[in-house]
């Protein structure tokens, strides 16, 4: 039973992972600082841990699909990520994949149905 219950923790957490990157570049039109994109995707029912977060956005700003800079005028520094024309262009092809992607599955989980 501990086994069958990591095994499927362990092929949740890599659909998961999959899903995060197309999560992320979905809510980054505008400028976000880190905890404000937490709330976002948490409102829209994907939770990301903060140590998960971090490294996925400096992976995305050196990957060029994201750009960032620094706001000092509040009561704290605050970095803003936002989307790179890249970006964007990156962004829609895999949404678009998605969709197709999605749609596949659900006809194929679709079929244990009938």
């Amino acid at each position: 039973m501990g086994e069958e219950k990591d095994l499927l923790s362990s092929l949740l957490l890599e659909l998961r992972r999959g899903t995060l990157a197309i999560s992320v570049l979905s809510q980054m039109k505008e400028p976000k600082y880190g905890y404000a994109l937490v709330q976002s995707l948490e409102e829209k029912g994907i939770t990301i841990d903060p140590n998960t977060l971090y490294p996925l956005l400096r992976r995305l700003e050196s990957q060029g699909l994201l750009e960032s800079k620094w706001e000092t005028g509040g009561a704290k520094p605050r970095k803003y990520y936002q989307r790179t024309e890249y970006g964007t262009e990156i962004y829609k092809q895999m949404k678009t994949y998605w969709e197709n992607l999605s749609a596949g599955m659900r006809r194929l989980l679709g079929e244990e149905e009938t």
